[in-house]
C-alpha cells in the first residue's frame, strides 16, 4: 500500500522515544504541507554533487574490465560540487549522476521507489535511480540525470527534481539493505559484477 502524506507526515513526527526504527527525511520536508497536499509522494531537491565520466579516456565502457579501486574509479569519473545558487548545464544527449540533497533513512517496514517529476520531463529531463529504495537504506539517493532534448538544461542545487513514493512492507524480521551504496552523500558509479551463473556462461573464471 503507498502511503499518502499525511501519512507520511504522522511516521515524520513521531517522536524519537516512540519509534527508534522509524523514517527520516533530513532536512525534513514541511509536515504542515504534507498534511495538506493530498498527495501520495513526497518532493526531494536536488544536490550539490555531480560526476560525470571521462569520455576522452573511455574508448568503450566495457564493465568486466572496469577499475576495482576508487583510485582508478578517478581517473574514469570526476566529481564535482556546485554551490547553491549557481547551476550546473546539463547538454543534449549528455548524462550525469547527482545525488538528492535529502538524507534518508528507511525502517525495516517501508520501502520506496523514485520517479522524474513531470514538469522536468516535458523540458526534456529524464531522471531516474538505479533501484528502489530497500527497507533499511540510510544515505542519499543518487539520480542518473540525462538530457534527451535538443538544447541544454541549467539545474541548480535546491531545486524540486524527483518525487520519492513510500509503501508498506510485510515483514516479520529485520530487513537491511545490504547494498553498496548505503550511507552514501555524494553519487557513486558504483560496480557490476558477474554472478556465478554469468561466469558459467561466459565459460572463463572472471574475477
Amino acid at each position: 500500500m503507498i502511503l499518502k502524506t499525511d501519512e507520511i507526515a504522522h511516521l515524520l513526527s513521531l517522536p524519537h522515544e516512540k519509534a527508534a526504527d522509524r523514517l527520516y527525511i533530513r532536512p525534513q520536508p514541511s509536515i504542515e504541507s504534507l498534511q495538506e497536499s493530498g498527495a501520495a509522494s513526497v518532493d526531494l531537491r536536488l544536490g550539490t554533487w555531480f560526476v560525470t565520466l571521462r569520455r576522452h579516456r573511455l574508448p568503450v565502457l566495457d564493465v568486466i574490465d572496469e577499475p576495482s579501486t576508487e583510485t582508478e574509479d578517478s581517473r574514469l569519473s570526476k566529481t564535482r560540487y556546485v554551490p547553491f545558487g549557481e547551476k550546473f548545464f546539463l547538454h543534449p544527449r549528455s548524462f550525469v549522476l547527482g545525488v538528492t540533497l535529502e538524507w534518508l533513512r528507511f525502517p525495516n517496514n517501508l520501502a520506496g521507489y523514485v520517479v522524474g517529476r513531470s514538469s522536468w520531463g516535458r523540458r526534456g529531463l529524464i531522471i531516474a535511480t538505479a533501484a528502489g529504495v530497500h527497507p533499511g537504506f540510510t544515505g542519499c539517493l543518487t539520480l542518473e540525470l540525462t538530457n534527451v532534448g535538443e538544447v541544454p538544461i541549467a539545474v541548480m542545487p535546491g531545486m524540486t527534481i524527483c518525487q520519492l513514493f513510500i509503501h508498506q512492507v510485510q515483514t516479520n524480521s529485520p530487513l537491511l539493505d545490504r547494498s553498496g551504496l548505503v550511507g552514501l552523500r555524494q553519487p557513486k558509479v558504483g560496480r557490476i559484477e558477474l554472478d556465478a551463473i554469468a561466469r558459467k556462461l561466459a565459460g572463463a573464471q572472471i574475477s
